[in-house]
């Protein structure tokens, strides 16, 4: 154990007999620490998202005591690090902005402290990926602890699904169904619990991956936020946390090739959120694995949806999944097609399925009776999206997997709000919306508005999906046909910049294709008369982000911040 604690980072700040180790440990008894904190424990930052204004993380405060008891418990001196809290419902224009800024946050809060390893606390929609992001790129041990899911919504005897039933009572109350009081009713009963969203949107994808990349202790992210056993979970994590720094497991141990495509694996068992695509390129490429959207189709077809959670599924909440088994009862009815990989529980993952069991066969679906048989994400590809876009073929009307129809064009989010309600807009139900400058730089951040509205008259006449495309992202808990992520985007001169009024549009998704029917000289003249849109921003983050983030089908992180970029930054001089 000795020679194990010679090795530790935190003792390069507190051993040595010059003036900078003095400083240090000066200044921690001012904190109320004492020698036994330094030298005979490991030091565990804990990386906590909470904030007042965050409603999914807004327990994490009592949460990272519980961890911090965990970590005592096991022999480790905890240290509660803040991080920016990026609350999905609040921040403007989108959080999707902000997800490399706090992966540079994480990044830079574990190199330049005194910590061993870290817990990373989030779980609301860009939380996960960033945390991990940042911590892959500092290579210490490293545990996430989910925020877990709120518990259902009710309104008049009905559950409620935060988003998914968002979007589907908000038409119903444009087409005049339901009235404002009943409006006013679903707010107040849509939420109620702190926790992520209950449906399988961002959040929920995204930490059922990290999870089955071995990055949760196996099942940990199905337990609900006011669960007693999500205090459990916190203490849990905290004495694993220093299990693995003891060990020596640093998180690109755990976050393999084979983890990598694990997550993947799980997201489309799930009916997971197109968001995951993002998500899932960029973490691969922090991780030195070069997923892409080609890779991600290509799986997609051999792994069918099982979890019958809303929007893909028809009707339960992850309240209903947790209880008829999590994650590691769908896992299990996937095992086959999984990986043997670490975890940060110590077991590989098919050893940490061991024992799990399927309490509801409508819940979690068997293999011979699948919500969907394969592809619940596709990958599109065509003259109007020569790097890729994707697809949500189940949660969608079917009738729009092959469908040709012409182009009602929106510049912008402002300019389709002025438009999609007007008696005089010019669109039929087989028409195809089209938003364009949505995307990375075009959004900016690429926000979350690629399930345009159904037009209000078409509403009225009982339509209740069209084919829509974009190059933005969309709520992981929305639905319909809906074309996102178009590579390259409008902004930087994609293809979707030359859409024209009335251009035919075609999408077969049994084929994978998207297809502008012009032919290209006239798309040649369309783009040599083509102007880019002024810039978002003149300085600060939102110009850096302009300049250096890649486009979706890359990951839609820095350039300068994926693997690949330069060298491996060194660990601080402590002078």
């Amino acid at each position: 154990m000795a020679d194990d604690r010679k090795s530790w980072r935190s003792r390069r700040w507190f051993t040595a007999e010059d003036l900078r180790a003095f400083g240090h440990r000066s200044r921690a008894k001012q904190a109320g620490w004492d020698e036994d904190d330094w030298e005979s424990r490991p030091i565990v930052g804990i990386i906590n998202t909470w904030s007042d204004i965050n409603p999914c993380h807004v327990h994490f405060r009592a949460r990272a005591e519980s961890v911090k008891h965990g970590i005592l418990q096991a022999g480790g001196m905890p240290v509660e690090l803040p991080a920016v809290s990026l609350a999905e419902t609040f921040v403007k224009p989108t959080t999707m902005l902000y997800r490399n800024f706090l992966a540079m946050e994480t990044e830079e809060l574990i190199r330049k402290h005194p910590v061993d390893g870290v817990v990373l606390m989030g779980g609301c929609d860009k939380t996960g990926p960033a945390l991990v992001m940042g911590a892959v790129s500092a290579g210490v041990p490293a545990i996430f602890f989910p925020s877990g899911p709120m518990i259902h919504g009710t309104w008049r005897g009905a559950r409620l699904g935060s988003g998914s039933d968002t979007w589907k009572y908000w038409a119903e109350k444009r087409a005049g169904t339901i009235t404002d009081a009943d409006w006013a009713e679903i707010e107040g009963g849509i939420a109620r619990s702190f926790g992520h969203c209950m449906t399988m949107g961002t959040a929920s994808t995204m930490t059922s991956a990290l999870d089955a990349m071995g990055l949760i202790l196996t099942g940990g992210s199905s337990i609900l936020a006011p669960d007693s056993a999500h205090v459990r979970l916190a203490k849990a994590t905290g004495r694993r946390a220093v299990g693995l720094i003891e060990e020596g497991v640093a998180i690109g141990d755990i976050l393999t090739p084979a983890a990598i495509r694990n997550g993947v694996r799980a997201v489309l068992a799930l009916g997971g959120s197109t968001n995951a695509v993002v998500h899932m390129i960029a973490l691969g490429r922090r991780a030195g694995y070069d997923l892409t959207l080609a890779e991600f189709d290509a799986l997609s077809r051999d792994v069918p949806v099982l979890a019958n959670i809303r929007p893909t599924g028809s009707t339960y909440l992850m309240e209903d999944f947790f209880e008829a088994g999590g994650l590691r009862g769908l896992l299990s009815r996937i095992e086959d097609l999984l990986e043997d990989a670490p975890t940060v529980g110590g077991l590989t993952l098919k050893a940490g399925l061991e024992g799990a069991h399927v309490q509801s066969d409508d819940v979690i679906r068997p293999r011979d009776n699948p919500v969907v048989a394969d592809s619940s994400l596709a990958v599109l590809t065509g003259n109007l999206a020569p790097n890729g876009a994707v697809i949500k073929p189940g949660a969608m009307d079917q009738r729009f997997r092959k469908h040709t129809g012409p182009a009602v064009v929106f510049d912008d989010y402002d300019h389709m709000e002025r438009r999609i309600d007007d008696p005089d807009l010019a669109v039929t139900a087989d028409s195809v919306l089209v938003l364009r400058n949505a995307g990375p730089v075009g959004g900016p951040g690429m926000p979350e508005w690629g399930m345009l509205p159904i037009p209000k008259k078409l509403l009225q006449q009982g339509v209740r999906d069209m084919l829509r495309l974009s190059d933005a992202r969309m709520s992981g808990t929305s639905y319909g046909a809906c074309v996102l992520h178009i590579a390259p985007e409008s902004a930087v001169g994609g293809p979707l910049a030359l859409v024209e009024e009335g251009d035919m549009i075609s999408i077969d998704v049994a084929a994978r294709t998207l297809t502008l029917e012009v032919n290209e000289e006239v798309l040649a003249t369309r783009r040599a008369a083509w102007t880019a849109p002024p810039p978002h921003y003149g300085r600060g983050y939102g110009w850096l982000a302009a300049k250096h983030i890649t486009q979706a089908d890359a990951g839609c992180d820095f350039d300068f911040l994926e693997t690949g970029f330069g060298p491996k930054v060194p660990e601080p001089a402590i002078h």
